[in-house]
């Protein structure tokens, strides 16, 4: 029927999934992968060089093609233009390698005295012990050998070794050219293999993307081209932009080096623009190297102090201010993933793993972002928080840690308000703890742990102020809103604290059965003390036994009744919003927080005729806008923002209240769970 609410289903534990035969293939898969990688460096090095170096070119390339220079024609351009840098910068460090080779034999007598100077203030005592226990040792030697001596003669001690002689012969001109022309022929064949590939493929891009995409998935095209286009973009802006940001960081070395005085400064500008390709350490590389040469060109420590000053302020203006606006925080990687990339890529392939470990981990990031089965190297690796803020919110208080929860609060607030935070935030999490305690897997002390962690959230979020509410005109009323979102009686009934003269409307907030009901009027009561109104908290099974919370009831002409279990609407909440009705015939009634209320009960869903004319808000924040419209049209009221003082009288008051009213009630019936709750705002 559908006057009768569905039941809730029985609550049930998913068993933990056991490892299947899709966990081994993966397992499996993976190792093959890696071996692959690991044997087969020779090929692939080369290969991954040209389709990075490709993309590095690719948009020269297109600017030139815009020149109308022709497909052909711009795509060597583009690769000599970048064959020609790397000659240039090559023949660079030659020339300053040998200026600074020549000029060593000069710093000879200033390195030496610095390694006295820092011996002797630092290795002093260590050097003199080594050499007092050396001499030990020497005089113990000198004895054993003069014992040895004064033995009998050995009649073969005079027998003396024939000296040998070694003749090679010499060495051909083929000899010569490959030894020294051996370490330099696989460096440039691989430069070759790679100017080569990047070629061709700047060539047939387009067929080249299209044989990928039939490779990949051809069903899902869709699906395919995003990840195709997200890695060539992301890839082509983090080349060029640190491509961009390196050059920049090198130029500014090589002229605070010339200032400085220190010789070779184009070389240690080009090795800091060339060594900050390697992740981390590679700027502090270069920089160890400039501080050793600056302490070896003057006598004193000035120069080598101010070369340090120079490398930490550089570096850290770049990689700390510069470097987050140029990538704006794109680039897809966590810190922790680059370093672990940098270890597993120099592990697989070495120097050249290190320097491509980014790129090449950023390609697998997009690669799981899009692919379900490789969706944890995205979670592993990616930039993207690994948790919403709600299930951050419920892991933080599941936990018992509201310090953290509250910080993570802190963070959201800057950009949103206190009610959008608690509805999308608190709330959902909630949520997922109520869902947790249906299935049966919350324990009694981690059900503690929440109630007590999110009362501390609340109350450490006391001082944070709501954004204002959407203004109505006076001249529209109620009538500004649908005829179910603000109903309420015809009649004014009688209030405290001179309603109907202009003060504040005094609003009874219900809290249902559920164990994290309480926890949710929390927040309710805070938020509405927060526009003005004044809030007191009861529990509903109260009014079956307490004749007070009944009297409270009469004098609330707003009625706010929250649940979680508002989604089910269960009998008992039925009941409550009936004998309110009943009790209070002019009460404004506002029930949530269930679902999304539709005007009209859709097939299958629990009717809400049973409800009269309750106001069914979705979230806190149609809650309170709900409560603060109709006090200020319904009942003519006119929001009273609270001060400090007043605060503080109110809660004097409600203490002592609270206090008689407990001594009335053990004197009664010694029952304080039938006591109504009264929360002073």
């Amino acid at each position: 029927m559908n006057g009768v609410p569905k039941p809730r289903p029985p609550a049930q534990v998913a068993p933990a999934e056991a490892p299947g035969i899709r966990v081994l293939t993966t397992l499996i898969t993976s190792v093959v992968i890696v071996c692959a990688l690991y044997f087969g460096r020779t090929v692939l090095i080369p290969i991954t060089l040209a389709i990075l170096l490709s993309f590095l070119l690719a948009p020269l390339a297109d600017w030139l093609r815009l020149l109308r220079i022709g497909r052909i024609t711009s795509v060597i351009a583009a690769v000599l233009v970048a064959l020609l840098v790397v000659l240039a910068v090559g023949g660079l460090i030659g020339v300053q390698i040998a200026q600074l080779a020549s000029s060593l034999p000069r710093y000879q007598a200033t390195i030496e005295d610095k390694i006295n100077t820092v011996q002797e203030k630092t290795l002093g005592r260590a050097d003199n012990l080594l050499t007092r226990a050396s001499h030990a040792l020497k005089e113990s030697g000198q004895h054993v050998q003069d014992n040895a001596v004064a033995q009998p003669d050995n009649p073969d001690a005079d027998v003396r070794p024939l000296p040998v002689e070694v003749h090679e012969p010499s060495a051909s001109p083929l000899d010569l050219a490959q030894r020294f022309l051996s370490p330099v022929v696989n460096p440039l064949a691989t430069s070759g293999i790679v100017l080569v590939v990047a070629i061709f493929i700047l060539l047939q891009r387009g067929d080249l993307r299209d044989r990928m995409i039939r490779l990949v998935g051809s069903r899902d095209l869709h699906r395919t081209t995003t990840a195709m286009d997200e890695a060539a973009r992301r890839l082509s802006r983090y080349f060029v932009a640190q491509l961009s940001m390196n050059a920049g960081v090198g130029a500014v070395i090589a002229i605070g080096l010339v200032v400085i005085g220190l010789p070779g400064a184009l070389l240690f500008g080009v090795l800091a623009a060339l060594l900050r390709f390697v992740p981390y350490i590679g700027s502090w590389l270069a920089a160890a190297m400039a501080i050793l040469l600056a302490g070896a060109v003057q006598p004193n420590w000035t120069m080598m102090v101010w070369t340090l000053v120079l490398f930490g302020f550089v570096e850290i203006l770049a990689s700390q201010v510069i470097e987050p606006v140029l990538y704006g925080h794109s680039s897809g990687l966590s810190p922790f993933a680059v370093i672990v990339a940098a270890i597993f890529w120099s592990w697989i392939w070495g120097p050249i793993g290190l320097i491509l470990s980014t790129p090449l981990t950023l390609c697998l990031v997009i690669l799981g972002r899009h692919v379900d089965r490789l969706q944890f190297l995205e979670v592993l690796f990616g930039d993207r928080p690994a948790l919403t803020p709600d299930e951050n919110f419920y892991q933080r208080i599941l936990a018992g840690d509201p310090d953290e929860a509250l910080s993570q609060a802190e963070v959201l607030l800057r950009d949103n308000s206190l009610s959008a935070y608690y509805d999308e935030v608190a709330i959902k999490g909630l949520r997922l703890a109520y869902n947790d305690m249906a299935r049966g897997v919350v324990t009694e002390l981690q059900l503690k742990r929440i109630k007590q962690a999110t009362l501390d959230l609340v109350e450490g979020l006391e001082d944070v102020e709501d954004a204002p509410l959407a203004r109505v005109p006076a001249t529209e009323g109620p009538e500004a809103l649908p005829h179910d979102v603000l109903a309420g009686g015809e009649t004014l009934v009688p209030t405290v604290d001179g309603t109907e003269a202009g003060g504040r409307v005094p609003v009874l907030c219900i809290s249902g059965r559920g164990e994290l009901d309480d926890l949710i009027a929390a927040i309710a009561v805070q938020l509405l003390g927060k526009h003005g109104l004044e809030v007191r908290h009861a529990k509903s099974e109260s009014f079956a036994r307490d004749g007070r919370a009944v009297e409270q009831l009469e004098l609330a002409p707003l009625v706010c009744i929250i649940s979680f279990d508002a989604e089910y609407l269960p009998f008992y909440l039925r009941y409550l919003i009936r004998r309110v009705q009943q009790r209070v015939p002019g009460a404004t009634i506002v029930f949530g927080l269930g679902r999304e209320w539709v005007h009209g009960a859709t097939p299958g869903a629990p009717s809400v005729g049973d409800l009269g004319n309750a106001n069914l808000v979705a979230t806190l924040r149609d809650m309170t806008e709900a409560c603060v419209l109709a006090a200020e049209s319904q009942f003519g009221a006119r929001r009273v923002p609270v001060s400090d003082d007043q605060r503080a009288r109110d809660a004097a008051d409600d203490e002592a209240a609270d206090r008689r009213a407990e001594r009335e009630q053990h004197l009664e019936d010694g029952d304080p769970a039938a006591r109504v709750i009264n929360t002073p705002v």
